[in-house]
């Protein structure tokens, strides 16, 4: 997605940015992401703040909108692990999102890092939260087109749902944040752990290291072996159809490849 700078926003944007700012002396684009048209560290006379915005489609919510949205909402419900909403902004068909600025780095994955022991608090913190109201995605409705049946991911829980390691940020205190809740989902406390092995994967663990990394968790421990097993084979396979359909895409190709690396560790196969 083509990220547009600060000079492209309309005015009345930018005026409303500034009623919360100050001047603005510019915008530095962040370097990941790809579900806003603007995103990154505003700088203004009031301090740092990261803005994340879109714009809507023909004055309708289109799906960057929405996840926005979705974002806005729950961010009262996630303190303290995510950067406070400051502020929200909508003119001109736009909507922006000020958030409290963090100065932290991407978490580390790799093995042996500290950061996966700071990804587990973060885990057991989510693991015991029930999701608010305010939720409305049921995540088990991403594995809808390829199962018949995906009662065994419903659930309470509150699901961040996409936990890879540019949205876990590390202070220089080595406190942790949380940042883009765009996909924010109720669900079974199982889900959010399966939905994290390919980025440990691709972090460079085993199959057998992310299974004992995993086992710290009773709700995976407890979670039945053939809904694992399902889970598995749905990711791998949404993710080979997503990457058929959109083969100049390398990162859903790469998706692909580490949801059926796991599916084969587990012998997952056709369900």
């Amino acid at each position: 997605m083509r990220r547009c700078a600060w000079s492209d926003m309309p005015w009345p944007v930018r005026d409303g940015v500034r009623a919360h700012t100050g001047p603005v002396v510019g915008l530095e684009a962040a370097p990941s992401g790809n579900h806003a048209h603007i995103a990154g560290t505003l700088h203004a006379d009031h301090g740092p703040v990261f803005v994340k915005g879109a714009r809507k489609e023909d004055d309708r919510d289109g799906l960057e909108v929405r996840t926005l949205r979705n974002e806005a909402r729950i961010n009262p419900y996630v303190q303290p692990y995510a950067p406070r909403l400051l502020w929200t902004v909508e003119e001109a068909g736009w909507l922006l999102l000020g958030f409290e600025h963090v100065r932290a780095r991407h978490a580390d994955y790799t093995p042996g890092s500290p950061d996966l022991d700071r990804l587990t608090k973060v885990l057991e913190a989510l693991q015991a939260m029930p999701a608010p109201e305010v939720v409305t995605l049921q995540v088990e409705r991403r594995w809808q087109p390829v199962l018949d049946d995906v009662s065994a991911m419903a659930g309470g829980t509150l699901l961040h749902a996409d936990l890879n390691p540019a949205n876990l940020l590390i202070t220089p205190a080595g406190r942790p944040y949380v940042v883009d809740w765009a996909f924010t989902s109720r669900g079974a406390a199982w889900v959010e752990l399966g939905l994290l092995i390919p980025w440990l994967l691709k972090a460079g663990h085993s199959p057998g290291a992310v299974d004992a990394w995993l086992a710290r968790f009773p709700s995976w421990t407890q979670a039945d072996a053939n809904t694992l097993d399902q889970f598995a084979w749905a990711f791998a396979e949404t993710w080979r159809q997503r990457s058929f359909a959109d083969s100049a895409t390398a990162w859903k190709a790469e998706l692909a490849a580490l949801g059926k690396r796991w599916a084969d560790h587990r012998g997952a196969h056709r369900f």
